[in-house]
């Protein structure tokens, strides 16, 4: 089929090359699906090849080409677009090459303007890197002007449906007496962190956390990009707002997390905790909020406390860090570690109890799976 599909697709080109003059890379050329006249010659142009020929351009020219399947393919978790003619997906924790490409660069080039439109997700030369939501994925846009070769997408796909307990037992996540232990922290409202790697599951954990909540429990998720589930009519979300054109004021998880405090939330949950909203975060679970909690890129609970320290020290950097030691000490009481395998599947780690704070750093302890929570 590539032949023939190579072949139809040139003599489309050239009937359009044709009837608009255009000649070279000529972004008039690349956003051809604006016009009707267009559309008509295509048409006319394909009249005579297969079906499936004419399916495939159409694809091409007025919606997504290649990645059309791969976004309709519910197994996949990431598409990795490096160009035309490099495109990969994640699937089952494992990275594929497609056997479909762009087939030319303006083609790929009039896909990227249409993603970038319907993500409202814009970028250029002065702003070159980009985020936003199309349908259920995380979008990341890093122009050609940091890549020297192609633009570069990046699409992350949000579960549809979030994770539970149950669904984690059936895949095999972790043994059954894990899973209680986690359900007895949520009951006893202790406060604790989500490390892991990325891919790891953080995300997923968090929801089927979430999932334990009561109906009249009510927690407030501040979010960069909205992945986490509400768990209840009573909860809300905040999102973060980020403008690469620089014309609306930002508003980041700082911030947010100051406006949550007087949402009245039973529970504060952070999506990632990544820069200095740390210290504003720490700051609000010493002082109440218990059953709290937020997710964070570290290998291990030592690793993690350390980057923790770290992202303090961003939001007060006049503090020494005996002082915010002692912080964290006050407002965390666990770690719960999960890690994506060598073959990419997901699973539970460990929990880890913060017993004590020492002179040269915090006491940590592995709690076994049949060991009781006080």
């Amino acid at each position: 089929m590539t032949e023939v599909l190579f072949k139809a697709f040139k003599n489309t080109e050239e009937k359009i090359l044709q009837i608009s003059g255009l000649r070279g890379d000529n972004e008039a050329h690349f956003r051809i699906q604006n016009s009707e006249k267009f559309r008509t010659a295509i048409e006319e142009s394909l009249k005579p090849e297969p079906q499936e020929i004419k399916d495939r351009i159409f694809s091409e020219y007025f919606s997504f080409g290649p990645l059309e399947r791969l976004f309709a393919d519910q197994n996949i978790t990431e598409i990795l677009v490096n160009g035309p003619k490099a495109i990969w997906f994640e699937r089952d924790g494992s990275l594929h090459k497609e056997n479909d490409s762009f087939l030319s660069d303006s083609t790929f080039l009039n896909c990227f303007h249409r993603i970038s439109e319907k993500a409202l997700c814009q970028s250029n030369i002065e702003n070159p890197t980009a985020t936003g939501q199309f349908d259920n994925f995380r979008l990341t846009i890093i122009r050609q002007e940091l890549t020297k070769s192609h633009h570069h997408l990046s699409f992350r796909r949000h579960p549809k449906n979030p994770w539970t307990f149950t669904s984690l037992l059936e895949h095999g996540w972790a043994a059954s007496q894990d899973v209680e232990n986690l359900k007895r922290i949520m009951q006893m409202k202790k406060n604790f962190l989500i490390v892991g790697s990325t891919g790891s599951g953080k995300t997923s954990l968090i929801n089927a956390l979430l999932q334990t909540l009561s109906e009249n429990e009510r927690a407030v998720i501040i979010e960069d990009t909205p992945e986490i589930e509400l768990p209840n009519s009573s909860s809300m979300k905040l999102i973060t707002r980020h403008d690469s054109n620089g014309i609306l004021k930002e508003v980041d998880q700082a911030q947010l997390l100051r406006h949550s405090l007087r949402l009245r939330p039973d529970r504060i949950i952070m999506g990632e905790i990544r820069g200095s909203e740390a210290k504003d975060l720490l700051m609000a679970l010493a002082t109440g909020h218990g059953g709290s909690f937020g997710s964070l890129h570290a290998a291990d609970p030592r690793q993690a406390l350390i980057r923790l320290e770290m992202l303090i020290q961003m939001g007060a950097p006049q503090w020494n860090i005996q002082a915010i030691r002692r912080l964290i000490q006050l407002s965390i009481d666990y770690v719960i570690v999960v890690e994506k395998s060598s073959n990419g599947n997901r699973r539970f780690e460990g929990i880890y109890k913060l017993c004590s704070l020492e002179e040269n750093g915090f006491l940590i302890e592995k709690v076994l799976s049949n060991q009781r929570f006080e």
